[in-house]
């Protein structure tokens, strides 16, 4: 059964990649990369009731989201574009309802898998299927020889070339985009010994970990330098949830909503790999977060899955002194976005993180991001420079919006 999904998605890996029929992705002729973050939309909850409504909401926002930023280089939908498990016979359907605001707009896409995304009843494989029916998809499965089934199919990295290099022929790019799979949720179609459906581990596994580090290291051997890098995965790494118990957050060092735990990768298991919601933090996140946190020219890291922050933080050594994991000297930016979706819980007012990242930027390790909200306000405009943590910006507001006819979302099990 492996082996014949594995052949399965590869084929459709192939198909996307080869049938394709955008050009490479390039820096503007200003010399700038913007990237619109949507996340969390989890659509199909409450089907026969009240959930059209809130898909239709999700929908509405999306399109105004990307009207008031319009023209990005690239959307990112980062993770659980679906909710529960009761939804199978439609799951794929969903995807063309998600897309839709996307190719009216003639944009393209790369997403990544949340831990909504994987059910007993639901195939992740499936869902990048359908997604890869549309030409605008970059999604992708890249490490070769790994099983799908078993770390994820959203493991990927996108190059983004300079404005006179727009064929990527000949030319190094200038900007590495990489995905990540934190998976979560339950296996497909995996019953244990007493009926129950199998839990799937909730962090990046150490095989695309091993992969990233050794991809990362062949390509700056093929253009003889390192090529700055973001990084993209649904799950936070267990440093986010450091930080909020540690050192804490500053409302105008750190603008954002904090109205939550930061629940983690491996959040829920135990050390020795088993699942007990007893064990705060099994720690099977630490390669992966060594790996990004050390990775040379890594400008930032973004995530979703906690509906009610939005912050970004710096963090180095001595931000978070004595953390298990050291990053590299001048620190890793990491950065909530805002939940986008109507689906799901909470109800802070929706919105989508905006990110440009420059060539004069990449040069000091600089990126500017900000947040858009669903009011048309825009919020937590900072740049991710040397002296961010330091510098002094307006706190963002603390906003919820309703919709009044849905139904109540219970909380999410971490």
């Amino acid at each position: 059964m492996a082996s014949k999904l594995l052949a399965t998605t590869l084929a459709f890996a192939a198909t996307a990649l080869a049938g394709s029929k955008h050009q490479p992705l390039t820096f503007r002729n200003d010399g700038t990369f913007k990237i619109s973050i949507l996340e969390d939309l989890h659509y199909g909850e409450a089907e026969s009731s009240w959930g059209a409504l809130q898909d239709s909401l999700t929908t509405r926002t999306v399109a105004y989201l990307l009207e008031a930023e319009p023209n990005p280089d690239l959307v990112v939908i980062n993770g659980d574009l679906l909710s529960r498990d009761a939804i199978y016979p439609n799951s794929t359907n969903y995807v063309d309802q998600i897309l839709s605001p996307l190719l009216e707009r003639n944009l393209t896409w790369a997403s990544l898998h949340g831990n909504h995304d994987a059910g007993f009843n639901r195939s992740v494989e499936d869902l990048f299927a359908a997604e890869a029916r549309h030409p605008g998809s970059r999604t992708r499965f890249m490490p070769p020889g790994l099983d799908p089934q078993q770390v994820g199919v959203t493991n990927y990295y996108l190059p983004v070339f300079g404005a006179d290099c727009p064929t990527g022929c000949g030319c190094a790019p200038e900007l590495l985009l990489w995905f990540f799979d934190s998976r979560g949720g339950f296996a497909y179609q995996q019953l244990d010994a007493k009926g129950a459906r199998v839990p799937w581990p909730n962090w990046v596994d150490d095989r695309v970990v091993a992969w990233f580090e050794a991809e990362s290291a062949r390509i700056t051997r093929k253009f003889g330098k390192v090529i700055p890098a973001v990084t993209f995965v649904h799950i936070p790494v267990h440093a986010f949830t450091a930080i909020t118990e540690g050192p804490g957050l500053d409302p105008q060092r750190n603008p954002g909503i904090n109205d939550l735990a930061s629940t983690a990768q491996a959040n829920g298991w135990c050390a020795d790999g088993s699942k007990n919601s007893s064990c705060a933090h099994g720690g099977q996140d630490i390669p992966f977060m060594r790996a990004i946190s050390n990775a040379p020219g890594m400008l930032g890291m973004f995530s979703a899955h906690i509906h009610g922050t939005s912050w970004c933080y710096k963090w180095t050594a001595e931000s978070l002194p004595g953390y298990v994991v050291t990053p590299k000297k001048e620190g890793l930016n990491i950065c909530y976005g805002q939940h986008t979706g109507y689906g799901g819980f909470g109800d802070w007012e929706r919105g989508a993180r905006q990110v440009v990242v420059s060539r004069e930027g990449m040069a000091k390790g600089e990126l500017n991001t900000w947040i858009r909200l669903e009011s048309g306000e825009v919020v937590g405009k900072v740049s991710l420079n040397a002296t961010y943590g330091q510098d002094i910006y307006p706190a963002s507001p603390n906003r919820k919006t309703y919709c009044k006819e849905c139904g109540d979302v219970e909380a999410p099990a971490s």
